[in-house]
């Protein structure tokens, strides 16, 4: 799961992915709260999170943080810090860091392993936004070999002498796209590059910068990129299903699956998942009056996770728009539960709903907006040269403005 969202919904996920799992695979806390049939434990289930037990472990993989800028986390902003705030039912604490100078990104690297709040670290050259991409940094980034080698190695070299001191190994992982364009394809020498300054794995969403999230992702070259690398590949983009998953692994021989928008309002998308990879049948998709059950779970967790009503309900609008995607719901009807304020009012909108409507096929398939290929965002010149001029490296830090979750 790539960085998409807040603790809760990250929890959600992870439970679901554990019940994909072959029942004598799933976490003993996991099966514990489960239903006693070994066929069918929910995680519908459980009120209260089942905690992990001692040690690092990823059964049914990892559930990565929202992004976070390293400055901000160095000059300790009370935001990020409270984004990076360990989920007591984490198995896995994985933070996505984004940075451009190398000095801060390893302070950050430090901070984080030092205070024991990560155990493995992702670095993020994926993001096409133009915000970011704009003064250099996303998916941009990786166009210039110095920076992009300067900000690798900083990580990982920090990673490794902080954990050695923490008694504790926290892989670094690299997220990338294939390039700017055609005409600028990066992915092979970045992750050659990251491969031989200690990363623990890349993962390729298999698009460029200009394609954004539109057209179809190019599997073919998560392919050559296994075939180039000695350290595991992951892919990303286009997978929406179980089935998904196992032709992206068949047909590239890469060593996972990274998911991000597709898993937007539909967390049991991790079961299916778990369950394709481990040769099992997916389950049929949730009817609405289950999907409801999940949405109010998911906001009981944000409440206690944000302290007020107000807050976790402002959080959990857009989920609610994602949950309820594909489902017989009206205008007027979603349009009060973009506007609830409170745990009461939620449940009220929910149970107002025809709830016995069967899950969809129109829920299925790809999330968020593909839109169109888009012109590239990048700073006047970047193309110019594959290494930062003294001009481009000045306003580099511009690059970390209001990034956060970008």
């Amino acid at each position: 799961m790539a960085g998409v969202t807040d603790a809760p919904f990250r929890r959600l996920c992870r439970l679901f992915g554990e019940e994909g799992l072959p029942w004598h695979l799933r976490p003993a806390d996991t099966r514990a709260v489960a239903d006693q049939d070994p066929a069918g434990g929910s995680a519908l289930v459980p009120e209260e999170p089942p905690r992990p037990e001692p040690g690092v472990d990823a059964p049914a993989g990892l559930y990565v943080m929202e992004m976070v800028t390293s400055r901000a986390l160095v000059e300790g902003n009370a935001k990020t810090l409270d984004m990076v705030r360990p989920d007591p039912a984490e198995r896995v604490r994985s933070v996505q860091l984004y940075g451009v100078v190398p000095e801060v990104m390893a302070a950050a690297t430090r901070i984080l392993v030092e205070r024991d709040l990560a155990d493995h670290i992702d670095l993020n050259f994926g993001c096409p936004v133009p915000k970011v991409t704009r003064k250099g940094g996303g998916a941009a980034l990786p166009w210039k070999k110095d920076l992009y080698s300067d900000l690798v190695g900083a990580v990982v070299h920090a990673a490794e002498s902080a954990g050695r001191t923490a008694g504790r190994e926290v892989p670094v992982t690299v997220k990338m796209r294939i390039g700017i364009d055609e005409d600028h394809v990066t992915h092979l020498d970045a992750a050659r590059t990251a491969q031989d300054l200690g990363a623990a794995a890349v993962a390729l969403h298999a698009r460029t910068q200009t394609q954004h999230y539109s057209g179809t992702a190019k599997w073919q070259e998560i392919a050559r990129l296994k075939d180039a690398l000695r350290i595991p590949v992951m892919g990303n983009g286009d997978v929406f299903s179980g089935a998904d998953a196992v032709r992206m692994m068949r047909e590239t021989g890469c060593d996972a699956i990274v998911v991000g928008r597709g898993c937007q309002g539909r967390p049991w998308l991790f079961r299916d998942l778990v369950a394709a990879t481990h040769g099992c049948d997916p389950r049929p998709g949730p009817g609405l009056g289950e999907v409801a059950e999940v949405i109010m779970r998911h906001a009981r967790w944000c409440v206690e996770d944000r302290g007020d009503d107000l807050r976790a309900m402002r959080e959990m609008r857009k989920h609610v728009g994602w949950y309820l995607r594909g489902f017989a719901v009206g205008g007027r009807a979603r349009g009060e539960l973009s506007r609830v304020s409170s745990l009461a009012e939620l449940s009220e909108r929910l149970g107002a709903l025809d709830l016995d409507q069967p899950f969809p096929p129109s829920a299925e398939g790809p999330r968020g907006r593909a839109g169109t290929e888009k012109t590239p965002h990048l700073p006047h010149g970047w193309l110019d040269s594959r290494t930062l001029t003294e001009a481009e490296r000045a306003q580099l830090h511009l690059a970390e403005e209001g990034a956060d979750g970008g």
